[in-house]
């Protein structure tokens, strides 16, 4: 295995979308420190969590299990990025950055689930 395979790959995005979350929510407004903020944190982190918890498994449909709450955890994390940017609570090239991050994230993740499911 080496660190350009498309597992290596997909991580090293899933951790890039985490760390960005993290950095955005930085400056959203403190009365949304247990609302919003929270909920993006732990959202955007469940993302690459639970892929590696996944891919930790030697059961293709407890892996697959996994992968689809990963791929569920970064929808729920789109749609806080989405709220927030309607909110004004960071910039619209920041926005356009994650999403565009996240989308590639989304097509890679569904690519895994869908090899899994045609076994």
């Amino acid at each position: 295995m080496t660190n350009n395979d498309f597992p290596h790959q997909l991580k090293i995005k899933m951790d890039e979308y985490a760390h960005l979350c993290y950095r955005i929510t930085k400056n959203f407004p403190k009365e949304e420190l247990y609302g919003v903020t929270s909920q993006l944190r732990r959202s955007s982190l469940s993302v690459i969590l639970n892929y590696l918890e996944g891919f930790a498994r030697k059961k293709q449909m407890v892996k697959l299990n996994f992968w689809e709450i990963s791929y569920g955890s970064l929808k729920e994390s789109m749609y806080l990025l989405h709220f927030a940017l309607v909110e004004k609570y960071y910039t619209d090239n920041d926005y356009k950055k994650s999403i565009k991050l996240a989308d590639e994230i989304g097509a890679m993740l569904w690519k895994s689930m869908e090899s899994i499911r045609k076994c």
